[in-house]
């Protein structure tokens, strides 16, 4: 069997700690899917298709990546786009209390999907999409936090 992997977020935009725990996941997984959730109770800062070109540009050179965007509940994506596995990153206690109990729901409603997490590397743990978001909107630099595909 495939082992098809999903990577949800919004990646509003995405920074080194997903990059970190993108890379580290390749290699377990056939087919790792980064898809960027589209939520209309939310307004990102970048459309959808920016952030799509600049993930797909930053994993340009990994064959096994693909980058798409999806609307529901990721775990009917999941079904839909056939991955057995769901990819979650972790980078303090917090986000797995807050991570934890949606694999438990998942669970219950897909019990063939196995939820996975992977902490990201301890230099990225303080970074998030919204403080870098919150460093954009102040006119901060924001190179250290995001790839350097990412221009802002």
């Amino acid at each position: 069997m495939e082992r098809i992997c999903l990577f949800p977020g919004t990646f509003d935009p995405m920074t080194l700690g997903h990059v970190d725990v993108i890379k580290r996941s390749v290699p377990l997984f056939d087919k790792l899917i980064i898809a960027i959730g589209v939520n209309a109770n939310k307004t990102p800062m970048f459309t959808v298709e920016q952030r799509t070109e600049w993930i797909r540009e930053i994993f340009k050179d990994y064959p096994t990546i693909e980058v798409t965007n999806y609307t529901g509940l990721t775990i009917n994506y999941c079904k839909e786009v056939g991955a057995n596995f769901m990819m979650r990153g972790i980078r303090y206690i917090a986000d797995f209390e807050y991570e934890k109990a949606i694999a438990d729901m998942n669970r219950m409603l897909a019990p063939e999907v196995e939820t996975i997490f992977l902490t990201c590397a301890p230099e990225y743990s303080t970074i998030s999409s919204t403080i870098v978001r919150d460093v954009i909107r102040n006119g901060g630099d924001v190179s250290q936090f995001v790839p350097s595909e990412i221009k802002v």
